[in-house]
């Protein structure tokens, strides 16, 4: 019987006027008048069921992830698994949308773990494991992707916007990296010291020898440095 509430409330949640609800708004209001549980409501939305499947605590709606995710999660351009894929909002995919990666076939195709992406017999709210996506971007930088869609048993003809990937591990933090000491000169040591080369050798003249000094040498050389 609470199964047969979900799509009830729904209904009477979308054709709400205006104030418009948020994703969390949303999440509580349905999960307090169908009486569920949370492992039920990850079935509704996708935002509770990639934050399960990834393990990457961040609250609120699916297009503010990519942003609340700056400064505490890495965050990049190419898919890795357990990462979540953060599509922009788009048409009228107002809110956004998170997927986790859950196995990479190619550089071009990667399997999804989502909820709330297909209507499958005719509801809304399904999960959905191991789904195809592909990035038809121009630069295969997985700014586009077209996702499976069950009704039509393919992929989708949609090219949806992605802000990128955001990975269960702390962003890097090269920018605080230290730049390398830089280093002093050598100091020379006396085996390179010896390798210097000094120079052509000064010749030492011997001094002139007086000739009263012929038969004292000693004497001679104490007479010459007196002069």
């Amino acid at each position: 019987m609470k199964c047969r509430l979900v799509p009830f409330v729904l209904a009477t949640l979308a054709a709400l006027p205006s104030p418009v609800f948020s994703q969390v708004q949303g999440e509580a209001m349905v999960a307090g008048t169908a009486g569920i549980s949370a492992i039920q409501l990850m079935s509704l939305q996708c935002v509770p069921y990639a934050r399960t499947v990834s393990g990457i605590r961040i609250y609120g709606d699916a297009h503010t992830w990519w942003g609340q995710a700056a400064g505490k999660y890495a965050r990049g351009d190419r898919p890795k698994v357990g990462a979540v894929m953060a599509f922009k909002p788009y048409g009228r995919m107002e809110l956004g949308h998170v997927a986790a990666v859950s196995q990479i076939i190619d550089s071009r195709t990667v399997l999804l773990r989502h909820a709330n992406w297909s209507l499958i017999n005719g509801a809304r709210g399904q999960i959905e494991n191991d789904v195809r996506a592909i990035d038809v971007s121009e630069g295969n930088d997985w700014s586009k992707v077209r996702v499976w869609f069950a009704p039509i048993q393919g992929i989708g003809g949609t090219a949806w916007p992605v802000q990128g990937f955001i990975y269960n591990e702390k962003p890097s933090s090269r920018s605080m990296l230290l730049k390398p000491e830089k280093q002093s000169a050598p100091r020379k040591t006396d085996s390179a010291m010896a390798k210097v080369p000094s120079g052509p050798a000064k010749t030492i003249k011997a001094p002139k020898i007086d000739a009263r000094y012929a038969a004292d040498p000693i004497g001679a050389i104490i007479a010459a440095a007196m002069k």
